[in-house]
């Protein structure tokens, strides 16, 4: 199976106020279509972790491959738009736009033609529909739900048809139901896209329905 992340030796380290040496060393592999699940105390770096290897922040050291691209300073913000999604805990979108439109920002960002009619347009309601809100298409975000929200960031993931999405606790603020259904979600796009997967979340659950799992502890990454 084709690799789609490749993570070498990745070293992490912040030194205000103090040095504090964040990941020592990580060696990762994610391949097309994998789900993987990153789990570990709170202040041991998984969200780190995550922005390190979604290109979000630079390590201070050791390789990452993101689709056959080894990533540096000067193709990062490529990789990142072309190959690269990522699902938050706080949704990120943008309240006085409308569901569709935020939905279609990652192909504005692209200066993709996301007019009516356009193929990004009519992608975008197809995703809309798959995470049953295509009747809250033209609806402010700022009046949905949180799970309508993150509904809504799903879709928005999937707009540029990434080959990785990055998800930092997408259920950490929802009830148990509403966690259920996006767990859901996500894993079938994945399964369903040939999409990869890689969760930083404290739900064992959540975890528990993933190809892999790791723990991250004192710096270093344990495959469970």
């Amino acid at each position: 199976m084709a690799k789609v992340l490749e993570a070498h030796s990745i070293r992490k380290s912040f030194k205000d106020p103090i040095q504090v040496d964040i990941l020592q060393g990580i060696d990762l592999t994610v391949h097309r279509g994998e789900t993987v699940a990153i789990m570990g105390r709170s202040g041991q770096g998984k969200s780190t972790l995550l922005h390190v290897l979604g290109t979000l922040e630079p390590s201070n050291s050791g390789r990452l491959t993101i689709a056959d691209q080894t990533v540096s300073t000067f193709n990062r913000s490529h990789i990142r738009n072309r190959h690269i999604a990522f699902v938050f805990q706080s949704f990120h979108l943008l309240e006085d736009y409308t569901a569709l439109e935020n939905i279609l920002m990652p192909a504005r960002i692209a200066r993709r033609d996301t007019r009516p009619g356009s193929e990004a347009h009519r992608s975008a309601l197809q995703l809309l529909e798959r995470v049953g809100l295509k009747q809250r298409a033209d609806f402010n975000t700022k009046l949905l739900s949180g799970g309508e929200k993150q509904r809504v960031a799903i879709a928005r993931a999937l707009c540029n048809d990434p080959d990785i999405i990055f998800a930092d606790e997408p259920s950490g603020n929802l009830d148990k139901q509403t966690s259920l259904i996006i767990h859901d979600l996500l894993l079938g796009f994945a399964k369903k896209e040939g999409k990869s997967l890689l969760v930083v979340t404290h739900d064992q659950e959540l975890a528990n329905l993933c190809d892999s799992k790791y723990t991250l502890e004192s710096g270093h990454l344990f495959s469970n």
